[in-house]
């Protein structure tokens, strides 16, 4: 299937949602759980099929020997799960247009996590009877066509991107409350890129992972970049989510992408499910910013927190709960404490943070301090606005590594002026700009065969504007600071980090382009003139249209 004709099968599957806002009986919030559980009832009724030969052949062939074993059994080994007949597609497909398909929908699910324990309780089994409202019963079967189309040799790659686009436009849709489970895919495929996960024996935490985005891109990476089945298989990913609903979201993407990990419903501040500290090879998250009501008692000796400190309360007449116990003033560090200690000595980490917490004062600036005398902090991004549903103002990205050499300097870049606009209020990130702002990473590790491939890549394309743009910059293929978008800042010195105390806000270190407009002096003085000429006059004529309207409203209103 080509990216077009994916594109073009996406917007049709997301017609379906149209239909859903016409006619059924649903909140403009719970769009997403009937949706995305009839593209989970396709891909399983899809990928059975598609293994279905290979399961019919290894039953026959055991069967009647002593390695006999179940169909059901042998399904699982081949395809990763058993469906029963009641959950085919085109059963429920082909059933009457009435309110019974509703039924039928619900038992199916009902049976799937029946017979797959892992998926018990996943599945959005109970709304269905919404969506054959008694003016429009034929509702429910006009949606389940739609997902018909999904051809039966799409590979499960293609699925998975499905889920994540409708994943993506549920979350445009409900703004403020879609951003609580999903991050928009090009920031983190960009977090990716710069963290470069690889597979085997490895293990990836995210202690706010909503719908599991994070696992999903750094799983699609690995499979870029010629992962085995075998090396997939050894990979696993741990998840953290408080929101029941969510966690339903997060355990079908793993299932769709075929990622193997946990989902723990938890809250992150008070749970540590996983045992996190010194775990985890990979952490990548979005948490919540600002969070204001975690209580200090519950977290003030926890290691994941503590190891850096906890952030405190100028005064004794901080925040408190309806019960009068103390809170964290502002739970950003602890998120960021957390994130640090859960990597063992060779681990990384990307997260996304507000951008107030790279200044913060107080007992966030020596915890701040802490974390970069430590060595830890690799690099900070500074995103463009308007890339988030939850935030309108420019984010950024903090990288930790804790097998670096060079720990007395970290790489700051400034991409708020990098970006692909989508609409009037979003953005994104286009798969060129991932590529160039990652190769900044390459380079500044000193991988140029990395940036000439990328180079000839564009031009192989192409898109000789895209090779140019490296080129401009970076002209020998090594890294060097560019103004207005990177710099590599010395903890010493002047100018350096310590002399800006302890901030890490990039736009202080990169500094910003100045343009020559090409005039002289006297050009300049002459230009200046003009435009305060034409000022003058504009002024004058605002005063007369000022005085006439005046005239006009006494005349007609005395």
């Amino acid at each position: 299937m080509t990216d077009l004709e994916l594109k073009e099968l996406k917007d049709r599957l997301w017609h379906s949602a149209d239909m859903l806002r016409a006619g059924a009986h649903l909140a403009a919030n719970k769009y997403g759980q009937p949706i995305l559980g009839l593209i989970f009832l396709r891909y399983a009724d899809v990928r059975f099929k598609q293994h279905k030969a290979d399961i019919d052949a290894e039953y026959a062939r055991c069967k009647g020997t002593r390695m006999e074993r179940s169909y059901k059994d042998v399904a699982v080994e081949k395809c990763g799960f058993f469906l029963p007949a009641c959950a085919y597609f085109d059963d429920i497909n082909n059933a009457p247009d009435n309110a019974d398909k509703a039924l039928l929908v619900k038992q199916a699910m009902e049976a799937i996590e029946r017979e797959n324990p892992p998926m018990e309780g996943v599945l959005p089994k109970e709304v269905y009877g919404q969506l054959v409202p008694e003016e429009e019963p034929e509702l429910l079967s006009r949606i389940v066509r739609v997902f018909k189309d999904i051809p039966e040799n799409i590979s499960i790659d293609l699925f998975g991107q499905i889920y994540e686009y409708f994943l993506g436009n549920f979350a445009l849709a409900e703004g403020q409350g879609g951003g609580a489970f999903y991050t928009p895919a090009s920031v983190v495929q960009y977090m990716v890129e710069v963290l470069q996960p690889t597979t085997g024996d490895k293990k990836f935490l995210d202690p706010a992972c909503g719908s599991a985005g994070m696992f999903v891109q750094a799983a699609r990476y690995m499979h870029r970049h010629n992962a085995t089945s075998d090396e997939m298989m050894r990979f696993r990913c741990y998840g953290v989510e408080k929101e029941p609903d969510t966690v339903k979201l997060a355990k079908m993407n793993l299932l769709l992408n075929n990622i193997r990990g946990e989902i723990t419903e938890a809250n992150s501040f008070y749970s540590d499910p996983y045992n996190a500290v010194g775990q985890f090879d990979y952490v990548m998250a979005n948490p919540p910013f600002n969070v204001d009501e975690v209580v200090l008692d519950k977290v003030l000796d926890d290691p994941r927190f503590s190891t850096y400190g906890v952030p405190r309360n100028k005064t004794k007449t901080g925040r408190k709960t309806a019960d009068k116990k103390e809170t964290v003033p502002n739970a950003n560090y602890l998120w960021m404490g957390y994130f640090a200690t859960a990597l063992n000595d060779t681990g990384k980490a990307a997260l996304v943070m507000a951008n107030s917490a790279s200044d913060a004062g107080g007992s966030e600036l020596e915890i701040r301090k802490k974390m970069i005398e430590d060595g830890i902090i690799s690099q900070m991004v500074t995103l463009p606005s308007n890339m988030f549903s939850t935030v309108t103002l420019p984010a950024t990205l903090w990288f930790f590594n804790k097998q670096r050499t060079r720990r007395d300097e970290i790489l700051f870049i400034d991409a708020r002026n990098i970006f692909t606009q989508v609409d009037r209020a979003h953005r994104k990130f286009s798969d060129e700009q991932i590529k160039n702002l990652g190769i900044i990473s390459r380079l500044y590790e000193g991988d140029s065969a990395a940036f000439w491939a990328l180079v000839d890549e564009y031009k192989a394309a192409g898109q000789t504007a895209e090779a140019e743009w490296l080129l401009e910059r970076w002209p020998n293929g090594e890294y060097q600071d560019v103004v207005g978008l990177c710099k590599v800042a010395k903890l010493d010195g002047e100018d350096g980090i310590i002399d800006n105390d302890y901030s890490l806000n990039a736009g202080r270190y990169v500094g910003v382009v100045i343009e020559d407009d090409g005039m002289t002096e006297e050009e300049f003085k002459q230009t200046m003139q003009t435009l305060h000429a034409d000022f003058a006059t504009l002024n004058a004529q605002a005063r007369e249209l000022e005085s006439e309207i005046e005239k006009n409203l006494k005349e007609l209103f005395g």
